[in-house]
């Protein structure tokens, strides 16, 4: 059986990672009968990795382009690399852009000289033949910004933060080269057709899974969900910011946030009854926190809606901000993961 280590994957250090939860996770559903899962909001796409390792068919779906190209790049591929010739394609001569990441984030995160290294491999990756393989390069290209940047988030500008660590002191190319190495032994074949996609949870049209597992963003009154303002700049990277709306009043020159029903006290309950019924015929397998909405007891009763039985096991479990040593010790971090089983 394929087994490697989480943090190969796009943002090893991503906010709100199962990657530490794998075992609990899997010990807690591996007794039940089912072939086929889908990891309904993939994030840094380490659970639905997981399910491909067991032999499982793996459906993958998130509404950010770095983890959907995450996903593509280990989940849905089997057999795709990035081998010397592709290298040579990525890393070539160089080759003349249009400056757009060079005059509209110029001073904020990384250099000229690396913002025009970004320019040039992103466009360099748009003729691959393969999309698979244009999907590792990009993770490999949005991984390397976010081992470069100090604390790996994009909610600041400058680099007030750089303590001078090895990360911080390697190259954006080697970074991107690395991280190529490391997404290509990712990839291997479970024998199954995997799929990933990218978009609305509720727009998803599949729905005859066996087992479902949904880790949606947590609404909370008590801390900040917003992925996208972490991590803008990579979202952006992936299409070019072709299909994103820049707010260009803002200091980080941020992505304007995308509309979800998960994001408000007014909606989130709404959503959670939609999506558990969208799924009723399949196992479900919710990932919850304790300063979250729906709490526990109410996140139970919406589940004995659609389902006769519900478990619910509890991890303790302190969550992993980027690189943010200063909160070490901080007992905000600290919080009960729930795992709510629904058959």
């Amino acid at each position: 059986m394929h087994r490697i280590k989480c943090n190969i994957f796009l943002l090893p250090d991503l906010w709100g990672s199962k990657s530490k939860l794998l075992d609990f996770i899997w010990e807690n559903v591996k007794g039940f009968n089912f072939d086929s899962v889908l990891d309904a909001f993939s994030g840094s796409g380490c659970v639905g990795y997981m399910f491909k390792t067991k032999g499982k068919k793996v459906s993958s779906n998130d509404l950010l382009q770095y983890s959907f190209n995450a996903a593509k790049a280990s989940i849905e591929n089997n057999s795709s690399v990035l081998d010397k010739d592709d290298l040579v394609t990525l890393l070539g001569t160089p080759i003349k852009t249009d400056g757009f990441i060079r005059e509209t984030f110029r001073d904020l995160y990384f250099t000229d000289e690396e913002y025009l290294f970004l320019e040039q491999v992103w466009h360099r990756a748009q003729k691959l033949n393969d999309e698979h393989k244009k999907a590792l390069a990009l993770s490999a290209l949005c991984r390397a910004c976010v081992k470069k940047r100090p604390r790996g988030i994009f909610t600041y500008t400058g680099n007030r933060y750089n303590d001078g660590r090895k990360d911080l002191r390697t190259t954006l190319k080697q970074h991107f080269i690395d991280a190529v190495e490391i997404f290509n032994n990712a990839v291997f074949d479970n024998n199954r057709q995997n799929a990933s996609t990218c978009g609305d949870i509720f727009d998803l049209k599949r729905r005859n899974f066996d087992l479902v597992y949904i880790d949606p963003p947590y609404y909370s009154t008590r801390s900040d969900n917003d992925y996208l303002r972490r991590y803008h700049f990579i979202e952006g990277l992936c299409s070019y910011w072709r299909d994103v709306e820049i707010q260009y009043s803002t200091k980080t020159k941020k992505i304007k946030k995308y509309a979800t029903q998960f994001d408000s006290k007014n909606t989130v309950y709404d959503a959670f009854h939609r999506l558990f019924s969208m799924f009723r015929e399949s196992i479900l397998v919710v990932s919850y926190s304790s300063n979250s909405l729906p709490t526990k007891e109410e996140m139970i009763e919406i589940l004995k809606q659609y389902k006769h039985n519900v478990e619910i096991k509890e991890f303790d479990y302190k969550y992993s901000f980027g690189n943010h040593n200063h909160k070490i010790g901080n007992n905000k971090n600290d919080v009960k993961e729930y795992l709510f089983i629904a058959y």
